[in-house]
């Protein structure tokens, strides 16, 4: 069994930690935590989540002692945390034995003049930048198999990256032609915190971020090409449908593009290449990307869609995705019943 900490449990993402680790056979949940003046703090989950009525952990509020004991005292720590949070308790969290598992954005770009900028704080933390590496879990699984600091990706960047990375990887990208995503999130992606700008009574499907968002450097900085990256922000609570349209290289053929996928996906289980275009319904509550793609040869364009759950896929399934890399189990481990 590995011990296990949750940094950020009060939160939609880290609920869905708790969850999964819960039901995790080789996973034991020692800590739940929170900032240290969360309204949460003291409070049972159960009080906050009523899907976890049934597990008893207090939410304990975070203090600098500890971050230091937890460097030592468990396996694996999840920071399901704000980006400011992340990168200023990296250095203590790392610093021991512990794992640690980050799904905010603080560690995903390693370009430290375009965090700042999209970030809006300057990345100080070299060292642990230098560690990170990047949980995109089909794509990356020998180096997260050794890492000591995993980056999670973002939901967006899960959805669009699963759709393009079979094409970019196999040169079938025509790069005189941007790739062209647009996305659509249910309210969860806001987080837990209310915002009038976020309630569910006041959103109507809208696209945000517009040519500025700042999953765009980072789609971009592990697909390496440069996109136009739209999100839109739905009515409904959790999940993604990110179409892509892209410009393939002349003289590529729908078998090619089947067949690249194919190849890509052959031994992912938690990837399902659909006969028809997925919806977002397919795969909510779920762990799995779903991918449906089709080509026109005459014109060369080609619309591939993705639909995965953001707070599962997105986030906390994808984060034991790369725990179960770590240590050495099926990838499916505790997510596929």
């Amino acid at each position: 069994m590995y011990n296990v900490s949750i940094i950020g449990a009060s939160g939609y993402t880290g609920a869905q930690l708790v969850q999964l680790v819960i039901q995790h056979p080789m996973l034991s949940l020692k800590g739940t935590y929170v900032s240290e003046n969360s309204a949460d703090a003291g409070k049972n989950i159960a009080e906050l989540h009523g899907n976890l009525a049934h597990v008893n952990t207090i939410l304990t509020p975070i203090s600098d002692d500890i971050l230091a004991e937890l460097a030592n005292g468990v396996d694996f720590i999840f920071l399901a945390t704000p980006h400011e949070a992340s990168h200023d308790w990296m250095a203590t969290l790392s610093s021991g034995s512990a794992k640690v598992l980050d799904l905010s954005g603080a560690f995903r770009l390693k370009d430290t003049k375009v965090f700042e900028q999209f970030y809006g704080f300057a990345h100080t933390q070299t060292n642990s930048l230098a560690q990170a590496v990047y949980g995109l879990a089909e794509w990356h699984e020998a180096k997260i198999a050794q890492a000591k600091v995993i980056a999670v990706p973002g939901c967006y960047p899960t959805a669009s990256l699963s759709a393009l990375m079979p094409l970019g990887q196999n040169g079938l990208l025509d790069e005189s032609v941007r790739p062209v995503i647009n996305a659509v999130s249910g309210v969860s992606g806001a987080g837990r915190k209310a915002s009038l700008t976020t309630s569910f009574y006041e959103v109507s499907l809208q696209a945000y971020g517009v040519l500025g968002h700042r999953h765009t450097p980072e789609i971009e900085a592990y697909l390496g090409s440069p996109v136009i990256f739209t999100p839109h922000l739905g009515n409904f609570k959790r999940g993604i449908l990110a179409t892509v349209t892209v410009k393939v290289k002349a003289g590529t053929t729908a078998e090619q593009l089947d067949q690249v996928y194919s190849q890509a996906y052959a031994d992912k289980p938690i990837v399902r290449l659909r006969s028809s275009f997925p919806k977002i319904d397919d795969v909510a509550h779920t762990p799995f990307v779903d991918l449906h793609w089709k080509l026109d040869e005459a014109s060369g364009y080609a619309v591939i869609t993705a639909a995965i759950d953001n707070v599962m896929k997105g986030a906390a399934s994808q984060a034991i995705q790369c725990l179960n890399i770590m240590t050495k189990q099926p990838v499916e481990t505790g997510l596929v019943l």
